[in-house]
């Protein structure tokens, strides 16, 4: 497979990191929800009380996103073990990693065309 480096999604795309935030178009947010057509700031929970409703924004799209990308901030963290199962119920896997990370995959990912949705929570 080759990688475009120059290839652009359609919709938001985190162009990179500010204050501890989420740059994106002319925003910065300190948390993200983001789809293939809109980003929007997200105060999460602390990541064991993490639930599906708390991503409810993402999941109501058709056609319905393949997984989720779950930026857990500035370290990678499991996020609980209901959350998974209640994402998997729905048909939609979860793909867990620091939020950087997760940033960076969301771009490459929508070049490719992929149905996807993202939740990062804060880097600091």
């Amino acid at each position: 497979m080759k990688l475009d480096r120059n290839a652009v999604a359609p919709g938001p795309v985190v162009a990179g990191f500010s204050g501890g935030g989420f740059r994106v178009d002319d925003n910065v947010y300190h948390g993200l929800l983001i789809s293939a057509e809109r980003a929007d700031g997200w105060r999460p929970p602390a990541l064991p009380g993490l639930t599906d409703a708390d991503v409810a924004p993402l999941l109501s799209r058709d056609p319905p996103p393949e997984f989720l990308l779950l930026g857990t901030g500035a370290t990678l963290s499991h996020p609980p073990r209901a959350f998974t199962d209640a994402m998997e119920t729905l048909g939609i896997g979860v793909e867990v990693m620091d939020s950087r990370a997760a940033a960076r995959a969301w771009g490459i990912l929508r070049a490719e065309g992929r149905e996807i949705v993202g939740a990062f929570y804060p880097l600091d």
